[in-house]
């Protein structure tokens, strides 16, 4: 499996100290799972869960879904789709970012995002 559940997990924990309210069975009712099946994403006995019930999870515990989809292995939906569009495109593009540094990443996405085309 990957480490997914116990980075839930350490989250979950983490903000439990300050906070009752997320206990394993809070949480998973707040999501709508089982919490015996919350236990086992977090141990790491399942596989990540649905794409909705990551999202859910991220922001139950106020992470960006898109860093816990792809710790779970998975891409949005949206971005699969957008993908689908244009796939040589998106293809290339992230083949040439894939050994880029970070500054440079987001000098390119700075530049689409405030572009004026």
């Amino acid at each position: 499996m990957t480490q997914f559940g116990p980075a839930i997990r350490e989250r979950r924990e983490r903000l439990r100290r300050d906070d009752r309210r997320y206990s394993v069975r809070q949480v998973a009712t707040r999501i709508g799972i089982e919490p015996a099946y919350l236990s086992k994403i977090e141990r790491g006995e399942v596989a990540p869960p649905s794409e909705a019930t990551t999202v859910r999870l991220a922001k139950e515990l106020d992470q960006d879904p898109d860093v816990l989809l792809a710790m779970a292995g998975k891409v949005s939906g949206d971005l699969q789709e957008i993908i689908r569009k244009r796939p040589k495109l998106f293809a290339e593009l992230i083949r040439q970012l894939k050994e880029a540094p970070d500054h440079a990443v987001l000098r390119v996405v700075r530049e689409v995002r405030d572009g004026d085309w």
